[in-house]
């Protein structure tokens, strides 16, 4: 059973998070021949003051 966990900056509509879960899973499926079915995909919104690149909070930009 593939488990895909994607963390991304918050903010996608709930249409984006369905997409991407489709496609997703799609992927693995075309991937390593998992059944759709058994393919779990986490998805991690994170807070813009939880993640930083460069030294800089992504809020502070």
């Amino acid at each position: 059973m593939p488990y895909v966990t994607v963390k991304m900056l918050e903010g996608r509509t709930e249409e984006q998070k369905r997409a991407l879960v489709e496609k997703v899973t799609a992927a693995v499926v075309e991937t390593v021949n998992a059944p759709a079915e058994n393919v779990v995909v986490f998805i991690e919104d994170m807070p813009k003051n939880h993640y930083g690149v460069g030294g800089k909070l992504f809020s502070d930009k």
